[in-house]
């Protein structure tokens, strides 16, 4: 079998196995902890871990935004509406609409962010 040289896409995981994402980043008391998986010019994906209590400010983003729940729960605010996510849930958030969250206990997500290509 002749191999191919490419460009990994993805970063910091194990390719070709069964991973288990909420186990890649640890909960840290007092703390959001960050594993960057992919970082390229139209998407982003990244797990992070929250601390009870710790959050991300609110702010715009350039591109739509989708966290998926791993573990925990916590408010997500877009625009002017909170919304309470768990554990299996996922919400979107549109570009250019404020948006930020808090984890009411401890919480870990996987982020994506899908932005246009640059004109």
């Amino acid at each position: 079998m002749t191999l191919t040289m490419r460009t990994e896409l993805f970063k910091n995981i194990p390719f070709a196995q069964a991973l288990d994402l909420a186990g890649l980043v640890d909960y840290e008391p007092g703390r959001v902890v960050s594993r960057t998986l992919a970082q390229q010019p139209t998407a982003n994906v990244t797990l992070f871990s929250f601390a009870a209590g710790e959050g991300i400010s609110t702010h715009t983003s350039p591109g739509d935004a989708l966290v998926l729940v791993l573990d925990g729960q916590a408010q997500v605010t877009i625009g002017d509406a909170t919304h309470t996510v768990g554990a299996g849930q996922a919400i979107a958030m549109p570009s250019g609409v404020p948006h930020g969250l808090e984890a009411e206990e401890p919480f870990k997500m996987l982020l994506v962010v899908v932005k246009p290509p640059k004109a």
